[in-house]
């Protein structure tokens, strides 16, 4: 019998790493040497802080070289890199490593160009509440979706992706336990793109895959 599924909720603490860059060279440099938690952070952070910044770019990296360097070539690479698609972290610290130094190679004004505000490597501790909800089925599941917090969603669908070993969220790695039917619902729910949107827009799209399995109202 298919445990049932504790509900938890998360915030996300950011620690100063003391390193920093102030240009290109630096920015290297540093990537080469910060613990996997500041590109975490950097890449995915974001999701759950209040964002008055530029929302084209959804990582720091990019939105640093962008109005902090002002080098909008390196910035629109960096922004179209998706965490997703890489097997870990390494994979996307080499990934981005490597924008880095084709464009230190493509442009030498681009090498010699210092920043007006220095980026700051930060990285996370995840603190995890219990909020004591408990579901014991899937159409249970589909109801309570519209209404969990935003680090429930972030728990749950984004932070679980570096917690289970098949590197799926929660939801589906649950589904797939009762087997039969619900394999389709846990293959349509991991198919949701967690990282080009918002936590609330996720929330909604979520709702609307339990929505469209006949599960749940659709949340407004």
């Amino acid at each position: 019998m298919q445990e049932a599924f504790a509900v938890k909720d998360c915030a996300l603490i950011a620690i100063a790493t003391g390193e920093k860059a102030q240009d290109l060279r630096e920015l290297r440099d540093r990537l080469h040497e910060t613990p996997s938690g500041c590109i975490y952070y950097h890449f995915w952070g974001g999701l759950l802080r209040p964002r008055f910044d530029d929302p084209e770019y959804q990582n720091d990296f990019a939105a640093w070289v962008r109005h902090g360097l002002h080098e909008p070539v390196l910035a629109e690479r960096l922004a179209i890199i998706d965490p997703t698609e890489y097997r870990d972290i390494e994979d996307l610290r080499r990934e981005l490593i490597d924008a880095v130094e084709e464009r230190l190679y493509e442009s030498e004004f681009a090498s010699w160009m210092r920043a007006r505000k220095t980026f700051h490597f930060m990285r996370s501790q995840i603190v995890v509440f219990d909020t004591m909800i408990r579901v014991s089925n899937p159409d249970e599941l589909g109801i309570i979706i519209p209404h969990l917090t935003l680090g429930s969603i972030f728990y749950h669908f984004i932070d679980a992706r570096r917690r289970t070993e098949t590197g799926r969220n929660d939801f589906t790695e649950w589904l797939r336990g009762f087997d039969g039917p619900y394999v389709e619902l846990a293959d349509r729910i991991a198919d949701v793109d967690p990282y080009f949107t918002s936590l609330t827009d996720l929330r909604r799209d979520l709702a609307a895959v339990f929505h469209n399995a006949g599960l749940q109202e659709e949340a407004s």
